[in-house]
């Protein structure tokens, strides 16, 4: 995908200048210097205590942009007051890994800014007491070198930053995999509780949150939380990176406020290359929406939970018409069941019968009862993994078989009313073993 910075719609009528994106500096600190001013200074604080940037995070509103959507700032006071009672210097780590194959906001803004990243460990390092900050990506992605080089040019920062390459998995860039990497080296999730902002990194409470969120709250430091509460919907304010993929003539990575309308977004991206019938929302782990039923709502967590779908990594893909919804949604399940960590049934088992479930269902070979077992599947799955792997996995394959409900039936007849034989959704290429082996050194 492409970077897009062309001014994003307000609420009402007007545009507003990128604020993540608006200032494409690169690697470059005394570039990133003038164009966003120099790292703004804090107070050490005292194990237990917070800095003044914790409050005003809160009182920016600002909720986490990594799938979430949790508020940030009562995070970081979690993680404080965590690191008062157990007597454990907090560890802040940036997770800018973007397992998600229909997701580039995170690399993208990396590539173009990388120090606003930084800024924003940094700075939320000092004011939840960390000495360090991590910032992980994907072994062999591009934002690895980017954030190396980045870093090298960085001299005197108050905490030290670390960069760190983590394993090339969907599952290792889930919040307790990336902590286990972080502290013992191996990317596979652990059970929770105690949760991560508890017990993360080397059992020390942990503020993880993803790179878009540490580039909000460098901005935050500098310009307040009234600014940033300027744009955007009030429930959660400000704007947000999103990676708008299929039926559209420019597809790539757009800045809007909160609460955007799809149709808006959709418009950023140069409009739909044609007639749309559905969009996934959220990523892989995410949604399904009706187009005609979602083109006209919000962008958001309450403008989008009437239609079942969710903003989740920020991601949009819209399916034309002339494709079979059911046949990317097998493709999908099947790499996202291959992506399993493989350490518990509901991956290694459960995902594995969805997606041969699926494969049936997209080739026009399950029958009712078929179809019966793998709705059953779908009740059962969520809630049983180690991680919440397979419950996206079963949101993103259920939301499918609803959406597209006048195409199960005539795939049940072994029809299809698709006309495309080219594919939409962007999945890698391999192949994919089913149920996943026990993890190996694949996951260090």
């Amino acid at each position: 995908m492409t970077s897009t910075t062309r001014p994003a719609p307000t609420s009402g009528s007007g545009a507003i200048s990128p604020r993540l994106l608006g200032d494409a500096v690169g690697v470059d600190l005394g570039k990133h210097v003038k164009a966003f001013g120099p790292l703004p200074s804090q107070h050490k604080v005292k194990r237990g205590h917070a800095g003044p940037l914790v409050a005003e995070v809160e009182a920016s509103g600002l909720a986490g942009r990594g799938g979430g959507w949790f508020p940030t700032g009562r995070k970081m006071n979690a993680v404080v007051s965590a690191a008062g009672a157990s007597r454990k210097d907090p560890i802040v780590v940036v997770n800018a890994m973007e397992g998600e194959p229909a997701a580039s906001k995170d690399s993208v803004l990396v590539h173009r800014n990388p120090h606003l990243v930084l800024d924003g460990a940094v700075l939320a390092a000092q004011a939840v007491g960390s000495p360090v900050a991590y910032v992980v990506a994907h072994r062999g992605s591009r934002s690895v070198g980017t954030l190396e080089r980045a870093v090298a040019q960085r001299t005197g920062d108050p905490v030290e930053l670390r960069v760190l390459s983590a394993p090339a998995r969907y599952v290792a860039s889930e919040e307790s995999a990336l902590a286990h990497f972080v502290g013992e080296g191996i990317g596979l999730p652990v059970t929770v509780p105690p949760r991560v902002f508890e017990s993360g990194v080397r059992r020390r409470p942990t503020f993880l949150s993803n790179a878009e969120t540490f580039a909000h709250i460098a901005l935050i430091a500098r310009r307040g939380s009234g600014w940033f509460r300027q744009v955007g919907d009030p429930p959660q304010p400000g704007t947000m990176l999103v990676s708008v993929s299929g039926a559209v003539a420019q597809p790539g990575v757009v800045e809007v406020p909160t609460g955007t309308t799809m149709r808006q977004i959709l418009g950023l991206a140069g409009g739909t290359t044609g007639s749309v019938a559905a969009a996934v929302t959220g990523g892989y782990g995410g949604a399904w929406v009706s187009a005609g039923a979602a083109i006209d709502l919000p962008f958001s967590v309450d403008g989008l939970r009437p239609v079942g779908g969710v903003p989740g990594a920020g991601v949009l893909a819209v399916l034309p018409t002339d494709a079979c919804g059911l046949v990317e949604t097998g493709r999908v399940v099947q790499w996202m069941a291959g992506q399993s960590a493989g350490q518990c049934g509901p991956c290694r088992f459960g995902l594995a019968a969805v997606s041969q479930d699926f494969a049936m269902l997209a080739g026009g070979k399950l029958k009712r009862t078929g179809l019966g077992a793998l709705e059953k599947r779908l009740g059962i799955i969520p809630g049983r993994g180690a991680c919440r792997h397979p419950d996206g996995v079963v949101r993103f394959a259920a939301s499918a078989l609803q959406v597209f409900g006048d195409e199960v039936q005539r795939h049940l007849s072994g029809q299809c009313s698709a006309g495309r034989r080219t594919f939409v959704l962007p999945v890698p290429a391999g192949k994919v073993d089913l149920p996943v082996a026990r993890p190996g050194e694949e996951w260090r």
